[in-house]
């Protein structure tokens, strides 16, 4: 008997089970909306295709007639500005530290306990004082990020430098490596694609931060646009900023597992 675990898939029945769940939720959403606007035809909750269609050409496709932008443009030029930052500079901190912390043992004792109590600080519970003390404007967005994001960054970059074979570490020394050559010849090369993974997985977390940032104080972003329609129960605009930021967010990752798998090959040499 040939059982379940070691049946594969198709490329064909691959794409076909990759697609039924969206396939299902968009279902789920028409039948649903359908059901509502029955009920009641002015409802907001679930709109219509049709109302979505026309609220995404006017965000996207008509300029704003107060300030001449195209809101969705403006929008999404302004979030990822912020994201990019916030990220760039969160890798760069959190790929120093965690390769210090992981491979040092006077770093480690310094800040890993350190490490450790700031990733369990919340931080979305320190965005009044990131306020008050860097202001309402771009800074305290960027450093949220940042500081969302860092200690994550650093714990996991810290563990894989750690289970870095020690046998390594000994031959580069017999053989008249100093620390700086070790860092630079053996630990960097491994840790950069592990980089990548650790930013992969903070990508979500960073664009939570973000939303919450731009929905507090923000004049443009994506999360400013979406609470500030929250106020008028404009589904229409809501539903179709949420699949962008979706989109974006699954862009980015995708866009990463390629320059992991450009720039570091030798990673998936061996794999199907």
């Amino acid at each position: 008997m040939r059982r379940l675990i070691n049946q594969h898939p198709s490329i064909l029945y691959r794409l076909l089970l990759a697609g039924l769940p969206f396939l299902l939720v968009i279902l789920t959403y028409a039948l649903a909306s359908q059901a509502r606007l029955a009920i009641n035809p002015a409802d907001k909750l679930l709109p219509a295709w049709s109302t979505i269609e026309a609220a995404i050409t006017r965000m996207a496709f008509v300029p704003d007639v107060r300030s001449g932008n195209y809101l969705l443009l403006l929008d999404t030029m302004a979030s990822l500005q912020r994201l990019a930052i916030g990220v760039a500079v969160a890798t760069l901190i959190g790929g120093v530290v965690g390769i210090l912390q992981g491979l040092i043992p006077y770093a480690r004792a310094m800040l890993s306990n350190f490490t450790a109590v700031t990733a369990m600080i919340p931080p979305l519970a320190i965005l009044p004082i990131l306020f008050i003390t860097f202001g309402l404007g771009e800074v305290s967005k960027v450093v949220l990020i940042i500081v969302g994001i860092v200690p994550y960054i650093v714990r996991d970059l810290a563990q894989r430098t750690e289970e870095i074979p020690h046998e390594q570490i000994i031959k580069a020394q017999t053989l008249g490596a100093s620390t700086w050559q070790i860092i630079l010849r053996i630990v960097l090369p491994q840790m950069l694609p592990r980089l990548i993974d650790s930013v992969r997985l903070s990508l979500g977390a960073a664009w939570l931060y973000l939303i919450a940032a731009e929905a507090i104080a923000a004049e443009s972003g994506l999360g400013y646009r979406i609470f500030l329609m929250r106020r008028y129960l404009a589904m229409d605009v809501i539903l179709p900023y949420v699949f962008w930021i979706t989109f974006l967010a699954f862009s980015l990752d995708f866009l990463l597992r390629i320059l992991q798998r450009g720039l570091f090959g030798w990673m998936y040499r061996g794999q199907a």
